[in-house]
């Protein structure tokens, strides 16, 4: 028999978050068939940071399988259990994947219909936006390449400490010019203690320069935390 019901297409869009403060990083956006559908009953809703889609492909947030799965597919900026989220379920059934029994803990009444994609082009446009690097800017490639560069050298564990993250730092947006702190990178790391014993923690403000190219500053930052123990270069954080 035929499948009768509407079929839909899935567009997964990079999109920074107007608050960004709570997660630098860029949101992966779904649109169904060109609409953000998750907006209009949950507005406040941010989409899983792009930072969820780095592993494998089983890993990553709208992966699918047979076995039916709910996630939160956007959350305010503040937590779930404050203002509310937006829930989905998902399953793979045959050349079908489909959407269904929304929950959204912060409007019992508003919730998207149901879709059905067809599983071919839902699980390219997964496999091409986990690749997608054309919505970065300057400050997040370097983001995103010092921490791959620091991971790689194993620097941190020499000192007996855990890189905890690696992200971008933004303009504030809508200050003045003189108000404004430059964008950079921000470093975190922690030491690692005994049980029972305090953890802690390091962080590093970098800069990026806009003249620069991306590789050199890379570089550069890289060779600032490399060249001493991070302990003694690194600004400790109160927590």
């Amino acid at each position: 028999m035929t499948d009768q019901l509407t079929i839909s297409t899935l567009t997964l869009q990079h999109r920074i978050p107007n608050d960004w403060a709570a997660d630098p990083w860029a949101e992966v956006r779904p649109l169904i068939d060109g609409v953000d559908v998750l907006k209009e009953v949950h507005p406040e809703g941010v989409a899983l940071s792009c930072r969820h889609w780095t592993g494998p492909a089983e890993s990553w947030p709208l992966a699918v399988t047979e076995e039916p799965r709910s996630i939160m597919i956007t959350e305010p900026t503040c937590t779930a259990g404050c203002c509310g989220a937006l829930y989905v379920t998902m399953r793979r059934e045959g050349d079908r994947v489909i959407w269904e029994a929304w929950e959204n803990t912060s409007n019992i009444t508003a919730v998207p219909a149901d879709f059905r994609f067809d599983t071919t082009q839902y699980e390219a446009e997964l496999a091409r936006a986990a690749a997608d690097r054309s919505w970065e800017e300057p400050v997040d490639t370097v983001a995103r390449l010092l921490e791959q560069t620091l991971a790689d050298s194993g620097w941190f564990e020499r000192w007996g400490c855990v890189l905890t993250s690696v992200s971008p730092r933004r303009e504030e947006p809508g200050l003045p010019e003189e108000l404004t702190a430059p964008e950079g990178v921000d470093v975190e790391f922690h030491q690692v203690r005994g049980p029972g014993e305090r953890t802690d923690f390091y962080g590093y403000e970098l800069f990026v320069i806009r003249d620069q190219s991306v590789e050199e500053q890379v570089r550069r930052l890289a060779d600032r935390i490399l060249a001493d123990d991070p302990r003694k270069t690194a600004e400790i954080q109160e927590r």
